[in-house]
């Protein structure tokens, strides 16, 4: 039996950057994916795509940073829920408030702009 040295060098490749349109696709579908899945599409790209390039990083982070901003306000209509008023506008305007940004996010990922949220927690930071 002869034996033979493993190869030189990292056994894991590197994740090798998107393209400018590829990241514009992923980036969109993250932030569409929002609006039926809420935060698992934005953390599901936040773990795996977010080495591939600074303008997914960006996206998939402030999608997901909305997304669990979104989860809280759901929370807290939950909460309320026994007043039935105040839950039920809460969980109303919290699910407009999504839709509409979460749309208005993927038409600017789509143009190949950044955008922020503006009502997102920080929660995690880029």
């Amino acid at each position: 039996m002869s034996e033979t040295t493993p190869p030189a060098g990292n056994p894991y490749q590197t994740a090798q950057p998107f393209s400018p349109a590829d990241e514009k696709l992923w980036a969109t579908l993250i932030h569409l994916g929002g609006i039926f899945f809420y935060f698992l599409p934005a953390l599901i790209g936040y773990i795996v795509l977010k080495d591939r390039g600074p303008f997914i990083r960006q996206h998939s982070t402030s999608a997901l940073n909305f997304q669990l901003t979104v989860l809280l306000g759901y929370a807290v209509g939950l909460f309320t829920i026994w007043i039935f008023f105040i839950g039920a506008i809460i969980l109303a305007a919290v699910a407009v408030v999504n839709i509409v940004f979460s749309i208005v996010a993927a038409v600017a990922a789509n143009r190949g702009e950044y955008y922020v949220y503006p009502v997102a927690i920080r929660f995690i930071v880029a």
